[in-house]
């Protein structure tokens, strides 16, 4: 017995001895456990800086790792995948698996990073977390036998990248099992966004099912399922994706239903754009190239562009009308992918074309480069219908119609999109009415019973070049066939009026509005003015306006001066001031760009019934050369004017030719001159009151 019991004391001992050894020895002989358990199976695994195994786990320093697939019968390409993690800590607990020993394993690090080769893609995680089980299967050998039993790692907020191109907000939840013959099956991917270089693009919200599992019938083709990503903010999708690994082809078709374009709207005050966009674009990726083939976007009813400045709304209409074409139909887009050692530096458009509301728009090539984040191209419009879709309202409201030509050359840079010379011209016309805020009157006052609280514009045939920088600033130079203002007291036509029009280029001032170079044909004269700001919030503006060459009949005749014929013409230069409607006149000048000939045209029973003074005003203007003409105009804005005018000629059948000065005083209301251009026939009334100076004589008269 006491053999017995020294016998046993001895097996205790030495089985003390060896787990004693074990763990002090675990640093030589743990690597080699390591490459027993992935020998012949691709794997390389190394160890690095790895302490003594506690109760129930290890810490280490650094693991690399590299595992290599034999060719793909596909592709040919053979992979290898070279890991390393960071600052782990491997722990494991025993489990029942069947009566055979198995451990659950776990392991967590500060990093994990993967590199692809030769596809050059690389991953990176932080805290990563990786849980396996293995089984201990009897055996002869005196070191144990390991059987992986499953491997399942949770990729949260990743990171791929691959040239510039570099995926953000990765998630992707990794299961390869013994029963599935190490085969990831399929399973949820998204990324949140996509960057090119340190530049954020449009494309976000990246979501895909998909696994590694392949269909026998079709081997060589991976399967995505519910694929759908965000671009700009809008949302498109398709059911399914085929991709083939052998050609590199792929097929489907994107598909948009009812997506939201308050997404796209500006975070601004002055912006909104409202509505829905549904559609189907047939897209196809073969050989770096993609292409859209005969795509349809279309707008539901209501989808609006609006823009306000002011009191005053400019809208779009997008939306579909029943009977009418879709927004975009026959949409064929053809883009290239430019890469060199398999890093993605250029998106290439290559071609685009396609139907607008039913007139057509087409794209010259254009090459977007991924790392100044810029493209350039021009956009061609041809006969689109879009005019009749734009509104305004308040202050100004109205509409046109017609059709849009023209080419857009636009350029495109990250803080947006900016036109340089892009040059419209419209075929038809259109109205827009101004109301006006009523003004005080009496019942005796001058145009009280004409005055109007509205003003209609109406022009037609519109050419326009805009510029558009990408800080918002928007200058259009305008130039019309005609343009005609018409209120209740009468009309103005300008002929071909032309000018630039500034607007949004200050982002403090919105409202103001800057009108530049205006020049335009008015009563067989011009009518011009260097500059003008039009504050539509103040609606203030101040000018100078310059008249030319205007006919001096020609405003006799709109004066309803019946007795007066004129040859000559006139210049002006009138100082307006326009403060909420009312307008002022500080002091302008008019004077004759040469001499002519005045006559007034008297009846023998005018003569016969004048007095003897009056009978020489009669007289002297019945054949007048004048030599001068001069008049001055003040307006105050409730339109009380006060217009002074001297002449200075001679008669030669008066009096043996002798020179002969006249002035003219008239005061009136002049609320409507610059609506109607018209001027009461008082001129003839203080003609009728003249007499002519007697030498030495007082003036005022004569």
């Amino acid at each position: 017995m006491k053999w017995l019991a020294r016998i046993i004391g001895l097996l205790v001992l030495l089985a003390t001895l060896t787990v004693c050894g074990a763990w002090l020895t675990f640093p030589w002989y743990a690597q080699a456990l390591i490459d027993r358990a992935t020998a012949g199976k691709g794997i390389v695994v190394k160890l690095h800086g790895h302490g003594r195994p506690g109760l129930s786990g290890v810490g280490f320093d650094r693991l690399d790792a590299s595992v290599t697939t034999p060719p793909d019968s596909c592709t040919g390409v053979i992979s290898t995948y070279r890991s390393t993690l960071h600052h782990g800590q491997l722990s494991w607990r025993s489990i029942s698996n069947g009566g055979t020993p198995a451990f659950d394993l776990a392991l967590a690090a500060d990093s994990v990073t993967v590199h692809q080769m030769p596809a050059d893609i690389r991953f990176r995680q932080s805290r990563p977390r990786l849980r396996a089980r293995l089984a201990f299967p009897a055996g002869l050998s005196l070191l144990p036998a390991i059987a992986p039993d499953s491997l399942a790692f949770a990729v949260r907020e990743g990171r791929i990248e691959t040239g510039q191109l570099r995926l953000e907000g990765v998630a992707y939840d990794m299961l390869l099992t013994r029963s599935r013959r190490w085969v990831q099956q399929p399973s949820k991917f998204s990324a949140r966004s996509l960057y090119s270089g340190l530049n954020k693009t449009p494309l976000s919200n990246f979501e895909a099912t998909f696994g590694l599992q392949r269909n026998p019938r079709k081997p060589c083709t991976l399967k995505f399922s519910d694929c759908s990503l965000e671009l700009f903010g809008i949302r498109a999708s398709t059911p399914e994706v085929e991709y083939s690994l052998r050609n590199k082809r792929t097929a489907f078709v994107l598909k948009l239903d009812n997506l939201p374009l308050e997404r796209l709207s500006p975070n601004s005050a002055t912006t909104s754009i409202t509505g829905n966009l549904s559609g189907a674009m047939p897209v196809e990726y073969l050989d770096s190239a993609i292409r859209i083939k005969n795509g349809t976007i279309d707008a539901a009813k209501g989808t609006m562009i609006t823009m306000k400045t002011g009191n005053t709304k400019l809208s779009f209409d997008a939306g579909g009308k029943p009977g009418g074409p879709p927004f975009i139909e026959n949409l064929n887009v053809r883009v290239k992918l430019d890469a060199s050692n398999g890093i993605l530096s250029a998106i290439r458009l290559d071609s685009l074309s396609a139907r607008l509301f039913g007139g057509r728009i087409a794209s010259t090539p254009a090459r977007y480069d991924l790392k100044s984040g810029s493209a350039a191209c021009t956009i061609t419009i041809d006969k689109a219908p879009i005019l009749d879709r734009i509104r305004l309202q308040g202050e100004f409201s109205g509409a046109m119609h017609g059709r849009l030509s023209g080419t857009l050359p636009i350029r495109i840079e990250r803080t947006g999109f900016a036109l340089r010379d892009a040059k419209l011209t419209a075929q038809g016309g259109g109205s827009i009415r101004q109301r006006l805020p009523k003004q005080p009157s009496t019942e005796d006052a001058l145009f009280s019973k004409n005055t109007s609280q509205r003003v209609d514009w109406e022009f037609s045939d519109r050419a326009i070049t805009l510029n558009k920088a990408a800080t918002g600033k928007l200058t259009m130079e305008m130039e019309l066939k005609s343009l005609k203002r018409k209120t209740g007291g009468g009309e103005l036509l300008l002929t071909t009026p032309k000018g630039t029009l500034t607007m949004f280029a200050q982002a403090a001032r919105p409202s103001l509005i800057t009108v530049s170079g205006f020049s335009a044909g008015l009563l067989d004269g011009t009518v011009s003015f260097d500059r003008m700001e039009y504050d539509l919030k103040s609606k203030h503006a101040e000018t100078r306006v310059l008249l030319n060459g205007v006919p001096i009949q020609t405003l006799l005749d709109l004066q309803g001066a019946s007795k007066l014929s004129a040859t000559g013409t006139v210049r002006a230069a009138i100082p307006v001031v326009l403060d909420n409607s009312a307008i002022s006149i500080p002091e302008g000048n008019m004077d004759a760009e040469k001499s002519g000939l005045i006559i007034y045209s008297s009846t023998p029973e005018e003569r016969a019934a004048a007095g003897s003074g009056l009978r020489l005003t009669y007289e002297a203007l019945g054949n007048f050369f004048y030599s001068e003409l001069v008049s001055t105009i003040t307006m105050t804005p409730d339109g009380n004017s006060r217009i002074t005018i001297q002449l200075k000629g001679r008669n030669p059948e008066f009096q043996n030719n002798r020179p002969v000065n006249l002035n003219l005083n008239i005061e009136q209301n002049l609320l409507d001159l610059f609506r109607s251009l018209t001027i009461s026939s008082e001129i003839e009334e203080e003609i009728s009151k003249k007499v002519l100076e007697q030498s030495g004589g007082k003036k005022g008269g004569k």
